[in-house]
């Protein structure tokens, strides 16, 4: 198993740190949506709060990068200000472990689009089954549980999975990963086209 070096923390730690701020900038528009659709209104951009764990281990590519960069990031938003308090700290290291899992079960070593995506869903499963017996899903209708199951996956998938992609690969082609692994794996394709 690799070591990580100093790099690859800080940037996690830069990473969960700016997410943690985005991940407060999104509860309001979470709210709004509440006040229109009901409560399925989060799960539509459930999505943004998987987002820093999928785009962690896309650039680091390192056991553990989706969970502590998730689990950081919840405890810096608790610090700042989420009115959640601690317990959100557990939310976010098992939204975690979901897109956590998802890399494992590849043994750290696919990051194509379609496992980031099942990463960004890993995420949404485990964190729906979490705020199910929190949230008292129980009460709601079956069929709007499941609508709402369905919505978070799909945002899984798109938000924090294919939006994660994009906003790394943005990065890499800019140069500043250049020292990480999706950094070198841009540079290596950019050089197969100029062959």
């Amino acid at each position: 198993m690799a070591k990580w070096n100093m790099r690859e923390i800080v940037v996690m730690a830069v990473l969960s740190v700016v997410f943690a701020v985005v991940y407060l900038a999104f509860l309001p528009v979470g709210k709004i949506l509440v006040g229109f659709f009901g409560p399925i209104g989060y799960d539509l951009i459930f999505g943004i709060w998987f987002i820093v764990s999928i785009i962690a281990a896309y650039i680091i590519r390192k056991p553990g990068a989706a969970f502590l960069s998730e689990t950081i990031a919840a405890t810096v938003e608790v610090l700042i200000g989420n009115a959640v308090g601690p317990m959100l700290i557990v939310s976010g290291m098992i939204q975690g472990l979901g897109a956590e899992a998802v890399f494992a079960a590849t043994r750290w070593r696919n990051y194509t689009t379609i496992i980031l995506m099942l990463a960004g869903m890993g995420s949404a499963v485990t964190s729906f089954v979490w705020g199910y017996f929190l949230g008292g899903f129980a009460a709601l209708s079956t069929g709007y549980v499941t609508a709402m199951f369905v919505a978070r996956l799909i945002s899984g998938a798109l938000i924090a999975g294919l939006l994660g992609k994009s906003i790394s690969d943005g990065l890499a082609k800019t140069g500043v990963l250049s020292r990480f692994a999706l950094g070198k794996e841009v540079r290596a394709k950019n050089l197969k086209k100029v062959s």
